[in-house]
């Protein structure tokens, strides 16, 4: 078993780009580090819901997210030293490759001083792996504490990967799998969905070699945290629906620790169950998932259905993000072409489709100033309802999503990042802005 130090390591676990093996690497080691009795905290950088669903299962901790845009630099940092304090190994899976994006996973390292484990797929390549790690750390450069070579062949294959980093040391290997993570892109199954997913993680991390004085020798990352924000009570005694189920599942823990901050009471509720908006809800929270899955399911939960209309219909503010906007227009067209009816709360028909629809980092306007998140979907909406605003584009400045508000629905493809603007989400949730 490894010994506790004082303090916690931490690193970033980026590549040169996806599908080199992040996830099942971040994964592993997670699932390694837990089983020798440290504490282990794991982050996601950038916007993403399904990674840090089957990362939480690999640490048995809540995955937050660290973007220095959309999450913001303080938020950022507290966070970091908050995990500093509480745990003795930090993992932060990259996104992307390295230097992708603006912010990229590289800004993240430079930022906080957290060193790089790049990932490397060996599968195809021996020597060359040394050239691309030296070109991930002299690019930046970065700091990179090691190599991580997945796909690998055997312990010759690893010995020439190790020979090729030079100075730079291989931290650990993991060979080629009989069974694949699960792939985790928009439309495809959830870690909750795999049968024997804690076995193949488990699997992972006895196949990782690794190097435990590499380790070690990591520096520890500081703990001295800046401030809290004080973000006030506006929604004490505001019980908040939230629908939380294999069709809405696209939550972000750090929002719903803001809700619970500002004093709203949760009470999630399932419609693929046919479960209505609980009776005391004061507001409703329909979040993204994978309703075009679930399409026939939805379509029969009277229930759900009849109770979200009342909610509208009384004026409850209704929150619906993605796959939530897609379950309260009139019907949804999976990809088989089969047309199921919906809550009909919104007009229009969403209609999935094989060409992305919308993905990057976005500001809504709202009377509080602009609430950060982003947008990544699979669908287009046919509406006639004109929209009432629209997110911008970060970067580029140009048209971001629409956003609809119709009666007390507010309604778009746009994916909040709450503590991006804790004013303009209380308002969402129909707090008192006076």
């Amino acid at each position: 078993m490894m010994n506790r130090d004082a303090g916690a390591r931490a690193v970033l676990v980026a590549a040169m780009a996806s599908g080199q093996g992040k996830t099942s690497v971040t994964a592993a080691l997670a699932r390694k580090l837990l089983r020798q009795g440290l504490r282990v905290r794991v982050f996601k950088c950038g916007p993403d819901f399904i990674d840090p669903m089957l990362l939480e299962r690999a640490s048995g901790a809540p995955v937050h997210t660290l973007d220095l845009w959309m999450v913001g630099l303080d938020e950022c940092r507290r966070r970091l030293h908050d995990a500093a304090r509480e745990t003795d190994a930090i993992l932060i899976e990259g996104v992307m490759g390295l230097y992708d994006g603006a912010p990229s996973a590289a800004d993240l390292s430079h930022e906080f001083g957290v060193p790089v484990l790049a990932v490397i797929d060996a599968s195809a390549m021996a020597q060359t792996a040394g050239a691309v790690a030296r070109g991930l750390r002299d690019y930046g450069p970065v700091q990179l504490a090691g190599v991580v070579a997945n796909r690998v062949a055997g312990e010759g294959h690893a010995g020439m990967v190790a020979a090729s980093l030079r100075d730079i040391p291989l931290i650990g290997w993991l060979p080629q799998q009989d069974s694949a993570l699960p792939e985790r892109q928009l439309g495809l199954v959830l870690p909750g969905e795999v049968d024997g997913l804690d076995a193949l993680l488990d699997k992972l991390a006895d196949e990782l070699h690794f190097d435990e004085d590499a380790w070690k020798a990591l520096p520890v990352l500081p703990q001295s945290p800046p401030e809290w924000q004080d973000v006030g009570r506006p929604l004490e005694h505001h019980t908040i629906a939230i629908a939380r189920d294999a069709a809405f599942c696209f939550l972000y823990p750090a929002n719903l620790d803001l809700l619970e901050t500002m004093g709203a009471r949760l009470r999630y509720f399932s419609p693929l169950r046919d479960e209505p908006v609980p009776a005391d809800a004061a507001a409703v929270f329909l979040p993204g998932g994978y309703p075009e899955l679930h399409g026939e399911a939805l379509s029969k939960a009277a229930k759900w259905q009849s109770s979200i209309r009342a909610a509208h219909a009384h004026g409850v503010p209704i929150l619906a993000e993605c796959g939530g906007m897609m379950a309260v227009v009139d019907g949804l067209t999976d990809k088989e072409g089969r047309r199921w009816p919906m809550a009909g709360l919104m007009p229009g028909e969403v209609l999935m489709q094989e060409r992305l629809g919308g993905l990057g980092s976005q500001a809504m306007p709202t009377p509080q100033g602009p609430l950060r998140g982003h947008t990544f979907h699979y669908s287009r909406l046919e509406t006639p309802a004109p929209p009432q605003a629209h997110a911008v584009n970060t970067g580029t400045g140009t048209q971001g999503e629409a956003v609809f508000r119709i009666g007390s629905l507010t309604a778009s493809y746009f994916h909040a990042y709450f503590p991006s603007n804790p004013p303009a989400t209380s308002a969402l949730f129909g707090a008192d802005s006076s």
